[in-house]
């Protein structure tokens, strides 16, 4: 390490794919001479990596930006992410940012700092939907579990969603490509790698090659690894990739499949290509052959057109499903789609009462999933974190258990009999 070596903060907000991405820009910077600033060390750069899902998440980044200037007020302060890409315009006033970056030139960010110009704010955007690149990325921040992006983009437009717009066209690299980064994920230390991108199932698209494909070949990987299926569209998760998980080797029971709306009157406005029957069958055929499957399912709530009557349709699906959690998102308008043309616009009170309801729904879920565990043996990968002198680590079917800290677990697989008191508070 060279003592002028400069030091440069990162920020991450969003999504996995975000960490991903950020993790893999931070290598190309270390690989420049770039280091990591440490806890209590001033930054000569700041980058934040933004999302743009809701219009909370917009107001989270534009509280990073300024909390993190007031950290290092000399430090560059660069801005890149869905945020960037969607409302750079937006960003340029807030005080202190130094440099823009829309979605594809984050992967530059070393270029541009190197002809930075500390005179005037930069803005470089480009039209992400003219993008079909696909640029690789796996996160390194935890040798126990590693992101492996396989996939960017969406090409469904769903009503609500502005992701196309931030990340454009569904683009991904070959199989041989992916594989080989999960070869070195692992080369690197990794036991647990998780696929993740912004529509998986979608990967290969425009190709001769398919999602399935990529998990069969991945599953001929020799090496001891787990892998987990992030995201997964309902109508993408064939019955083939469903009993291939079951036999599976590398691949944990454990799904995570969006659903949105248990009610197909609010499908049909949202423009999604299941309704409430496929998604149903989907859960039943996991259960069927894998029935103590982790299965994580996303909602929204409070979209424009979804009435109470809608709602409390959408509710009773859903306590119906056998299912282990609910991530929920409450609705807010995105500039440039769809469902700002439908009504009615469900008041703000109304959306978070219904999101609440969501979420103490969820909480009785994951209590019944764990509940149902007690007595059976699994296998549990310790993590390296450390808290109140506990470690935890996450079972093949993801129920977090918790143990007394042992430096020596790190990175280790223990079979474990489930008892109610390891899975802390």
């Amino acid at each position: 390490m060279t003592s002028n070596a400069k030091r440069v903060a990162f920020h991450t907000l969003g999504c996995k794919l975000n960490f991903a991405e950020t993790s893999s820009i931070g290598q190309q910077l270390l690989a420049n001479g770039y280091i990591r600033a440490v806890k209590g060390e001033t930054a000569d750069v700041c980058i934040i990596n933004t999302c743009s899902v809701t219009d909370v998440a917009d107001h989270k980044c534009r509280q990073a930006i300024s909390h993190l200037k007031n950290m290092y007020p000399t430090a560059i302060m660069i801005v890149t992410g869905c945020y960037a890409q969607l409302k750079p315009d937006e960003i340029a006033k807030i005080a202190g940012v130094d440099l823009i970056l829309g979605a594809n030139e984050k992967f530059d960010l070393v270029d541009y700092l190197k002809n930075f110009n500390e005179n005037k704010i930069q803005i470089q955007h480009s039209d992400i939907l003219k993008v079909n690149e696909f640029r690789p990325s796996c996160s390194h921040s935890d040798r126990t579990r590693v992101f492996l992006k396989i996939q960017d983009g969406c090409d469904y437009y769903c009503t609500y969603c502005a992701i196309p717009f931030a990340r454009g066209h569904s683009r991904s690299a070959t199989i041989v490509q992916t594989v080989a980064a999960a070869e070195q994920a692992i080369a690197q230390g990794a036991y647990e790698i998780i696929l993740t991108g912004v529509n998986i199932g979608d990967f290969g698209r425009g190709t001769t090659e398919n999602f399935f494909d990529l998990i069969t070949q991945l599953d001929k990987i020799k090496n001891d690894v787990r892998f987990r299926i992030s995201s997964i569209e309902p109508n993408l998760l064939t019955d083939e990739i469903i009993a291939f998980v079951a036999q599976s080797k590398h691949f944990m029971p454990h799904f995570h499949i969006p659903l949105q709306s248990g009610a197909d009157e609010v499908l049909h406005l949202m423009k999604r290509r299941y309704n409430t029957e496929l998604f149903s069958y989907k859960i039943h055929k996991i259960k069927e052959l894998m029935p103590d499957a982790f299965i994580g399912v996303d909602v929204i709530t409070g979209v424009n057109g979804e009435t109470n009557k809608l709602f409390e349709k959408s509710f009773d699906f859903i306590k119906n499903l056998d299912i282990s959690a609910l991530h929920v998102f409450t609705y807010s308008q995105r500039a440039g789609t769809k469902m700002l043309e439908i009504e009615p616009i469900i008041p703000v009170k109304q959306k978070k009462y219904r999101s609440d309801l969501l979420r103490c729904l969820s909480k009785e879920k994951t209590e019944i999933f764990y509940r149902s565990q007690i007595g059976k043996t699994v296998n549990v990968l310790w993590e390296s974190r450390c808290k109140d002198n506990m470690i935890s680590g996450f079972s093949e079917n993801y129920l977090k258990i918790f143990g007394k800290y042992n430096k020596e677990k790190i990175n280790k697989i223990e079979k474990i009999k489930v008892e109610e008191n390891l899975f802390g508070n």
